[in-house]
């Protein structure tokens, strides 16, 4: 099937709705928004862009933006699926690309069951470069649903489709190319921010949680899900998961502390 531009044109997905969380995205926004040109409705949901976002997203005939104050990732899904002309929902992030195999099989699906969500492979990319290694492949996201069967979770972070147990699940042929990390410190930007929302979680922490946990989370991801094979890429994501592991309990256990403290 044919893919072009979504304005005019009849292939166009005409019966999804695709949602974009944004802020300050405006290195990504552009290739994202050009792979979903296939859709006659996309959605974008900015929180505080100070740079060129919106204006890059102006451009684009099948976008409707809106603003809102940020109130944690599951809401603000959920927000924009709320904004939406029709059922079906994708779900993408503003850092994610659609190949062209994946723009093709999702306009091909059959979308005539409300009780299925569908999945993506997503291919996760460091400095530009494929990593398989680390658990970061295959990266299996459900991101397409029906609104009126089901919708993310309310965690401000790492939030998750709703799975009632009458939902099926089926994969989507195809790769979604995320590009998230361009250095070093991006990857320390996302574990600050991440954890930050992490702490708001509820759940217990101790110094002795962090440490075992960051340790266990190291060796996963540099020796079970063999990030030595990465080269120093690998080593740096492996290091980089266990810090993020350490630091959300540390935040957690200083956070009781604080509480504690008369």
């Amino acid at each position: 099937m044919p893919i072009t531009s979504a304005t005019g044109n009849r292939n166009a997905i005409s019966s999804v709705s695709v949602t974009v969380l944004t802020k300050n995205s405006a290195s990504t926004i552009r290739a994202c928004l050009e792979s979903l040109r296939v859709f006659t409705e996309v959605i974008v949901l900015d929180n505080g862009s100070e740079d060129r976002t919106l204006e890059i997203a102006q451009t684009f005939p099948n976008v409707r933006i809106f603003e809102h104050p940020f109130i944690g990732f599951g809401p603000m899904k959920n927000l924009a699926a709320q904004k939406a002309t029709y059922d079906w929902i994708l779900s993408i992030d503003s850092d994610e690309v659609l190949s062209p195999e994946l723009q093709t099989s999702l306009a091909r699906l059959d979308l005539h069951d409300p009780q299925v969500v569908y999945a993506l492979e997503r291919l996760n990319h460091y400095r530009g470069r494929p990593i398989r290694c680390c658990g970061w492949y295959p990266d299996r996201v459900l991101r397409l649903y029906n609104r009126r069967v089901t919708g993310f979770t309310d965690a401000p972070v790492h939030e998750s489709l709703r799975r009632p147990l009458s939902i099926r699940t089926l994969t989507v042929e195809g790769e979604l190319l995320h590009y998230p990390f361009n250095d070093v410190a991006s990857l320390i930007d996302k574990m600050q921010r991440y954890s930050d929302l992490w702490v708001k979680m509820e759940g217990d922490a101790t110094p002795a949680k962090a440490f075992f946990h960051a340790v266990f989370a190291f060796v996963k991801h540099y020796v079970f899900q063999r990030g030595f094979l990465c080269g120093y890429p690998g080593l740096l994501i492996s290091v980089s998961n266990a810090n993020g592991v350490f630091y959300k309990y540390m935040k957690r256990y200083e956070k009781r502390l604080e509480k504690e403290t008369p």
